[in-house]
């Protein structure tokens, strides 16, 4: 283990230092400056590696991280990479925007802040980057079988990556024009920066994976045709169908779904020309919703020079402390203080929009009230009604689940209740060789868990297509994530 006494002598968690708000609401860098390294090892020092490590349990890629932190403890760092691929793909990518489940599950948690695992796994990651440790993995060997990988997200890159080290030919095709999904038109910079994507996707190549950008499957080139042409397909399209809120006013110019905007000044941020772009400066912005891609629109709002930015959120605040009926080592909901909420804006629970006004087709203000529970839902209470100004509106209220695209009429396969793409334990849809994974069969969930069900799906497609594998399989799809077929 790290220091045998690490978590009595260091009692206080310290996190990365966030730059100051005045600065960086002025560019589009990352918020988080690097940790000095001696502060970095008395923080990995904290790990006990506990008999029983729950942080295992907390993170669906089964992350070895007491290794990891024993050895970036010890100064191992070129171990302690290796040991973090063994589990994950892209460190750098969960490093950063992952919300750490595994540390709600960390056993110092129980009595003490718990262990900054998320903050060692990024450091680690970065500094294998900066010493050229990150090198390519080329198999030693093809087998001569070929798969399509739909979609070039977390589940998507990470399947593609897994399958071509164990030897297979693999296209991945996205519909953008460049490769990335919601990693790159989703995450503003101010939370990853496209550098560390890029060079992720420069190992890929140099191992021998194979991109199709600006081609739609489903228009532009069949299902039937990749399942001809292609000895397994992998459907890892994600689930980007928002979720709308058809109340009054819905048509009105200024209402937007909240991906819609982030993409946008994603492209533009990369040097694009976007016509017509969204743009908050000097508007009035209400979000409504309170989740992950809430709080990138309010930072995004921010570096336009918003003159307002408001959140909306249904529910009730959550608590600053772990609810009776979450406990250790479950994940909590909580009130939480993202980088975005730091830098402005005011933040309103128990408010639910009934209308969006409006002057000649444009947005002028919401007409908002109270909530209230009736009859277990939580319903606008008459009398509270009020108007609050509003330029843009957008709608961050979650995404109901993948795209159809074709998928059914094509290759027949079946969507479940909840809008996914169904599938069996082995990660098969009820059309042969057509594999989901990731959000597109799961549902709206989090980037370790499309991680995990892409490396997982991939030692599926593997031993369909050999009859065996070596491949780690760190998760299987169960009921209470999907519906699974018969």
């Amino acid at each position: 283990m790290a220091d045998p006494r690490g978590f009595l002598k260091v009692r206080q968690r310290e996190t990365q230092p966030r730059r100051p708000v005045p600065v960086r609401i002025m560019d589009w860098k990352e918020v988080y400056e690097a940790q000095e390294k001696g502060t970095l090892k008395s923080q990995a020092g904290r790990c006990m590696d506990c008999g029983i490590p729950f942080c295992h349990q907390g993170c669906p890629l089964g992350n070895l991280i007491p290794e990891w932190n024993d050895l970036l403890w010890r100064g191992k760092d070129q171990e302690a990479i290796e040991r973090l691929h063994a589990t994950n793909n892209f460190p750098e990518f969960t490093g950063r925007l992952c919300p750490a489940p595994c540390e709600a599950s960390c056993v110092l948690g129980i009595n003490q802040p718990a262990v900054t695992i998320k903050q060692v796994e990024v450091s680690i990651a970065d500094q294998a980057f900066e010493n050229g440790w990150v090198t390519p993995h080329a198999p030693e060997r093809l087998t001569g079988q070929t798969i399509a990988v739909v979609g070039s997200g977390p589940a998507g890159l990470a399947a593609a990556q897994q399958l071509t080290r164990a030897g297979h030919t693999v296209a991945v095709y996205e519909r953008d024009d460049k490769v990335g999904g919601l990693l790159r038109y989703g995450i503003p910079d101010f939370k990853m920066e496209k550098e560390h994507l890029e060079r992720r996707l420069e190992q890929m190549s140099a191992e021998g994976t194979r991109f199709r950008t600006g081609i739609e499957v489903g228009k532009d080139v069949s299902w039937d045709q990749l399942r001809r042409r292609y000895d397994a397909v992998i459907i890892a399209t994600g689930a980007t169908v928002p979720r709308d809120l058809p109340i009054p006013g819905r048509e009105l110019q200024g209402v937007h779904f909240a991906m819609e905007y982030l993409t946008q000044a994603n492209r533009v941020v990369a040097g694009e020309q976007v016509p017509h772009q969204i743009d908050a400066r000097g508007k009035h912005v209400v979000i409504l919703g309170g989740g992950d891609t809430g709080a990138d629109c309010i930072g995004t709002a921010h570096r336009q020079q918003a003159a307002s930015v408001t959140t909306l959120a249904i529910g009730k605040q959550p608590p600053t402390e772990r609810a009776p009926h979450q406990p250790w080592p479950t994940f909590p909901t909580l009130f939480e203080m993202a980088s975005a909420h730091e830098e402005g804006g005011e933040r309103t629970y128990l408010a639910s929009t009934v209308e969006f006004v409006g002057e000649n087709g444009v947005l002028k203000a919401l007409k908002v009230a109270e909530t209230e529970f009736v009859d277990g839902k939580r319903l606008p209470k008459p009398g509270t009604e009020r108007e609050i100004p509003a330029d843009l509106v957008f709608l961050s209220l979650g995404f109901t689940g993948a795209e159809p695209a074709g998928i059914t009429e094509q290759v027949k396969a079946e969507f479940d209740t909840r809008g996914n793409v169904g599938r069996d334990a082995s990660y098969m849809t009820n059309t042969e060789g057509v594999f989901v994974a990731g959000d597109a069969g799961r549902g709206q969930s989090l980037i370790v868990w499309a991680i995990a069900e892409g490396r997982a799906c991939a030692a599926a497609v593997d031993e369909w297509l050999t009859g065996s594998t070596r491949l780690p399989a760190p998760v299987a799809p169960t009921d209470r994530a999907i519906s699974v077929l018969p």
